[in-house]
């Protein structure tokens, strides 16, 4: 259990340093770019971050890949809020950028743009962790990441790390992140589970084999 909270936690950190590393850059495209250090980090050492895993859940979901997925998400929020405290103290100036940003996220998205928005980073993740598992590279991280970014879609564990760092640590930010990470697990869950369920329609459709016990090339 704690092994698993640990790897979340590390997760969690580098997810911050990536989010660190974006207020940080006038140039958001520079920033997009360099956030991709912390999905890098996080799929070649292994650890477990939610909204990398999640996506996997409709094709194995038993009692230990559960457990891994929301022990992990525990690590993450309290890598994301205790990097995001360390930073608004620490580094001040992107304390006030990250408040900028949040405000712009709590005033002027509705909350069906931000499940939207969630959707479509969730998708985005699932395609990125996906290539590298499938094929051990990392052009999808490397590509995903920025358009997620740059689209202005939604990260769950990011923003716990941007509205900490902002000081926006209450009842407030608290839904506006709930509903970013329902938005995330669906559009995860999305393409695996549509290819789930066009394999098993194949599968149903395709001719039974019958045995025939005098095969015509044996007669």
């Amino acid at each position: 259990m704690l092994r698993k909270t640990l790897s979340g936690v590390s997760a969690g950190v580098m997810i911050s340093i990536g989010g660190a590393v974006y207020l940080a850059c006038e140039n958001k495209i520079v920033g997009a770019v360099l956030f991709t250090v912390a999905l890098l980090t996080i799929c070649i050492k292994g650890y477990s971050l939610y909204t990398g895993k999640i996506g996997f859940i409709p094709e194995k979901h038993d009692a230990e890949s559960l457990s891994t997925l929301f022990l992990g998400l525990l690590g993450n929020t309290i890598g994301t809020l205790f990097c995001g405290l360390i930073i608004r103290f620490g580094m001040p100036s992107l304390g006030e950028t990250a408040e900028v940003l949040c405000t712009a996220k709590l005033v002027g998205q509705s909350p069906l743009s931000t499940l939207v928005r969630g959707i479509f980073c969730g998708i985005l993740m699932y395609i990125a962790v996906s290539i590298y598992r499938e094929k051990w590279q990392i052009v999808g991280i490397l590509f995903a990441i920025p358009v997620f970014i740059l689209a202005g879609f939604e990260h769950s564990i990011a923003d716990m790390f941007y509205f900490t760092a902002a000081g926006f640590v209450n009842w407030r930010c608290l839904p506006f992140v709930a509903l970013v990470l329902i938005g995330n697990s669906l559009g995860s869950m999305l393409l695996p589970t549509l290819n789930n369920a066009w394999a098993g329609k194949k599968e149903a459709a395709a001719p039974a084999v019958v045995n025939d016990p005098y095969p015509e090339d044996v007669l």
